[in-house]
């Protein structure tokens, strides 16, 4: 199954793609949508659709793990970035591909084994994870990896039945 990561923002989406096979996690490809500072929110949020549209086109996700955001001290950082979720949902699901949401503790116990883990402790389990000779940069397409490395494992612990929809929630 290939997977496409997503860790939203809105200057810097973090973009990271896998295929898991029996257990077996490839590294297939990473990096980061960006957008001008200077620039208004609509031009923004247009680039991010447009450039995801093409991640989606390029590598033929069977599905995109998205982080779901988690505010803590700026609200207004905390805002954009929801914009920009808002359009990486919009994009994954007018493309078809099924999308699947997972909060940062969930997505550092997949990775790590520890919810409260620190990015370089990620970073780090993403490189050996996927054999990378060194650490994925930006640190938003570590996140990507992550996340894509979160929901290959968390497909593996679904139960369904051959032909049946699967219905659970990861959340």
């Amino acid at each position: 199954m290939r997977i496409l990561g997503i860790d939203p923002g809105i200057g810097t989406v973090g973009f990271g793609v896998i295929d898991a096979e029996k257990g077996k996690n490839t590294y297939v490809a990473c990096g980061a949508i960006t957008t001008p500072h200077n620039t208004a929110l609509s031009p923004r949020l247009d680039m991010i659709y447009n450039d995801l549209n093409e991640l989606i086109v390029t590598f033929a996700p069977e599905a995109i793990s998205v982080e779901e955001l988690f505010f803590s001290k700026n609200i207004t950082t905390g805002i954009a970035v929801a914009h920009g979720r808002g359009v990486i949902l919009l994009s994954a699901y007018r493309s078809g591909v099924p999308v699947y949401e997972y909060t940062p503790m969930q997505v550092k116990q997949a990775v790590v084994g520890y919810g409260n883990a620190k990015k370089g402790q990620v970073i780090y389990m993403v490189q050996r994870l996927l054999n990378m000779k060194t650490p994925p940069k930006p640190d938003d397409a570590a996140d990507a990896l992550a996340l894509a490395i979160c929901h290959a494992r968390s497909m593996t612990s679904r139960l369904t039945a051959e032909g049946e929809e699967n219905t659970c929630s990861t959340i």
